[in-house]
């Protein structure tokens, strides 16, 4: 039996079981063989050289984002009106095969956006090129998931599924849940706050059946099963997302209205060019990046390239900006001069962990090297060599 089958086959399992007290024990263990299983399904077979067939494209520019949708959403459309590339676009299914990139220049940066093939229902077993796209979508900054404003509802829930089912967490945040194998001690089971979901019982027998006997864990938060099965997967990436619901023209207004009131969502049409300025101002809010501007020391502040910083790529402290510029620049830094919203008044003098803000402006003060002078007793230090060997000896005196 294949592992597909054996997901399904745990899958049916689970649907017949009753949810109840006496059953959740069951159901946990469950839970982890199929988070179990679907891991080794992402891993290369076995003999492979790990060189594969795939559409992988250079990181370029300050940010990435990946367009994931199913086919003829119109994804091709919305990569071509907003970065100018050509994307083949046509009214039947699967017109784009590969990863095509384009560059959004908004707020003086560079963004480059990803056209992915579309996906279909079974993506993250292996159908159609589900696993190429999911791969190119867990190296990106957020996913913008486009999806067609007049079809059901059932294909952003499909999405969420397949995207969920090889560890895509969509606008979540990791379970505050501390966990650390060890070699000898047996299971420490502890919590800060009464627990609903999970008891200790429950986290041993999931535990178990990772094999693994000697662990830590701690509770911070009032976590879940799949919770805790994240944090002992360890390999969950969690990003945001933006549902954006393309070809609002074709459907009421109350329908539109409906749609926009979701949470992360965006109603867009790109037949009428409608609310694509939104969508661009909501990309750059969600990616959060912070331009930093440079001034020399006497002149005016360099307005022409910012240097863009972001939380998810290193950083975004003054530490983080100097070695964004070099990385020996660190060790020179005496202080620093901020203007801008970080700054408490105009300007402020910071050191290494001040967090930026975005538009600010920095001035770096670099330390002074000691110069080899002074005359007579102010002196900072002797020329002379630090032996006593290596003294030049007087010539005698001439008697």
């Amino acid at each position: 039996m294949g592992i597909i089958e054996k997901i399904k086959e745990i899958e049916a399992e689970m649907a017949r079981t009753q949810k109840n007290k006496a059953t959740e024990y069951h159901l946990g263990q469950l839970k982890a063989k199929i988070a179990k299983l679907r891991t080794q399904l992402l891993e290369p077979p076995k003999g492979s050289s790990g060189a594969g067939e795939g559409f992988e494209v250079t990181k370029f520019g300050h940010g990435r984002v990946a367009l994931i949708g199913f086919p003829s959403v119109g994804k091709s459309t919305l990569l071509t009106m907003l970065t100018g590339t050509h994307s083949e676009a046509a009214s039947y299914e699967f017109t784009t095969l590969t990863c095509i990139p384009g560059i959004i220049h908004y707020n003086d940066t560079k963004i480059q956006l990803l056209d992915l093939p579309g996906i279909i229902e079974g993506a993250s077993e292996g159908k159609g090129r589900g696993r190429q796209v999911i791969a190119v979508s867990k190296s990106s900054d957020i996913v913008l998931m486009v999806l067609d404003a007049s079809k059901s509802e059932g294909h952003r829930q499909i999405l969420t599924k397949e995207l969920e089912a090889v560890g895509l967490r969509l606008n979540k945040r990791p379970p505050q849940i501390y966990f650390k194998k060890k070699k000898t001690g047996g299971i420490s089971f502890n919590s800060t706050m009464p627990l609903t979901h999970v008891d200790e019982k429950l986290c041993y027998q999931i535990l178990h059946e990772y094999k693994i006997h000697n662990a830590e864990v701690l509770f911070r938060e009032d976590a879940t099963v799949d919770d805790l099965i994240d944090v002992i997967e360890g390999n969950r990436k969690y990003m945001k997302c933006i549902y954006v619901y393309n070809k609002i023209d074709v459907i009421g207004i109350d329908d539109v209205d409906k749609l926009a009131r979701q949470p992360n969502s965006v109603v867009i049409s790109c037949n009428l060019k409608l609310n694509l300025d939104r969508l661009l101002a909501r990309m750059w809010e969600e990616m959060g990046l912070v331009r930093v501007y440079t001034k020399p020391q006497g002149q005016q502040p360099d307005f022409t390239e910012p240097v863009v910083l972001s939380v998810d790529r290193g950083g975004c402290t003054v530490e983080d900006f100097c070695n964004h510029i070099h990385r020996s620049l660190v060790k020179d830094v005496k202080y620093v001069l901020v203007w801008g919203i970080s700054a408490r008044h105009y300007p402020q003098h910071c050191g290494l962990s001040h967090a930026l803000q975005d538009e600010d402006v920095v001035q770096i003060v670099k330390k002074k090297e000691k110069e080899d002078g002074g005359r007579g007793r102010f002196k900072s230090h002797s020329n002379a060599p630090a032996r006593i060997s290596d003294r030049e000896k007087k010539a005698p005196l001439k008697t």
